[in-house]
């Protein structure tokens, strides 16, 4: 009998241990499982992670490269536009010079059309003999205060000088009108008609005439010797 219970004993022990056993590895197998799935959603919310970083840097990228088109298209725009601006500048200041230019000429043109300026002064008797600019030259130069005697140096002077043309240039030069003053300009101080009225451009001459060489025929002594008065 005790040998029996013995046996008894010994095989629910055995199964005891055989179920705790089972239990053991069903729980083992458990946690083994969850392990797995803990390491496994690890990895995955890694890789989301990294998609994520990866995501987030092309788009970094993308937005860099937008601002850098942005900032090279504003640079690209305000060239052109400074451009543009200096090309309108331009073509206003060309305008302008072909308009000053066509003015210039016509006015050039206008000035020769009309002629020079009609003398309206009196003039001597002892002068009739000359005509044109030599006789309006002849009254101006008594009216100056020379001798009649004066006047055949003052002619053989500006006749070399001029021709006694109120518009003659020399182009070397730059002298102009009948006493080729130099600049031609100089004859302002007589009057703003100088490159028209043959009287204005005279005076002027028989001035600088005076007070360089006194007389008509002293400037044309010092023509004669160095070629030039």
């Amino acid at each position: 009998m005790k040998r029996l219970w013995s046996r008894m004993g010994v095989r629910a022990a055995s199964v005891g241990l055989l179920v705790l056993g089972l239990t053991g590895g069903v729980y083992l197998g458990q946690n083994r499982d969850v392990q797995q799935q803990s390491a496994d959603a690890q990895l995955v919310l890694k890789a989301n992670e990294d998609e994520m970083r990866l995501l987030k840097a092309r788009q970094a990228d993308h937005a860099a490269a937008r601002a850098h088109r942005v900032v090279a298209e504003e640079a690209a725009a305000a060239k052109a536009a400074t451009e543009v601006q200096s090309a309108a500048s331009k073509a206003r200041k060309l305008e302008k010079e072909v308009i000053e230019a066509k003015e210039a000429a016509e006015a050039k043109k206008a000035e020769e059309a009309a002629g020079p300026v009609v003398y309206t002064g009196e003039i001597p008797e002892s002068c009739n003999e000359y005509s044109g600019s030599r006789k309006i030259g002849c009254a101006l130069m008594l009216d100056a205060g020379f001798g009649l005697d004066q006047f055949p140096c003052l002619d053989k002077l500006w006749k070399k000088e001029s021709g006694w043309n109120y518009k003659a240039l020399n182009s070397g030069s730059g002298a102009y009108g009948i006493p080729q003053a130099l600049p031609g300009s100089k004859m302002a101080s007589e009057g703003s008609d100088w490159k028209t009225n043959p009287a204005t451009q005279i005076k002027w001459g028989l001035g600088y005439i005076k007070g360089r060489y006194d007389t008509p025929c002293g400037a044309w002594s010092h023509s004669q010797n160095v070629g030039w008065y």
